[in-house]
């Protein structure tokens, strides 16, 4: 079976990088949004969802089987895809893997509880040309192996 590649697009910064290399590969992109985040792209798969908080996470994770491939930069949605075999790598390179995910979460919560006693860390930095190169490199490399070439 054929793999798709899902894309939790609301907020993606690499959205035409996925979708080139999705054609190189001659896999399938679905690029999914909520309905406030509409675009224009015509060439692109959209799937556009309610605007409740986790409509596009629920998406994904009620459709992305064994084999598939996830861009987001949710953590809890990477946390419930990479223990079911499905490739997950964020828009700024990190691929995630099940034997992590525990120290990832903890950390994930240990932020969380530290902003609910208004102590807040500086906000995620902006995205850089570094970030998008690492991304291109990681998310190349997962698209190369399900082609069954080597890296």
């Amino acid at each position: 079976m054929q793999p798709t590649i899902f894309v939790d697009a609301d907020a993606c910064p690499v959205k035409s990088e996925i979708f080139w290399l999705a054609r190189k590969y001659n896999i399938l992109s679905v690029f999914v949004s909520s309905y406030n985040h509409v675009s224009r792209s015509e060439e692109m798969k959209w799937v556009y969802v309610d605007t409740e908080k986790e409509a596009v996470d629920l998406y994904i994770l009620n459709r992305a089987v064994k084999g598939d491939v996830v861009v987001t930069q949710d953590i809890g949605l990477a946390s419930m895809l990479v223990n079911r075999g499905i490739y997950v790598i964020s828009p700024r390179g990190k691929v995630y893997e099940e034997r992590e995910m525990d120290n990832i979460l903890h950390l994930r919560y240990l932020q969380a509880k530290q902003r609910r006693q208004g102590i807040y860390q500086k906000g995620a930095k902006r995205f850089s040309n570094e970030e998008r190169r690492v991304f291109l490199q990681g998310f190349e490399k997962i698209l190369s192996k399900l082609a069954g070439n080597s890296v």
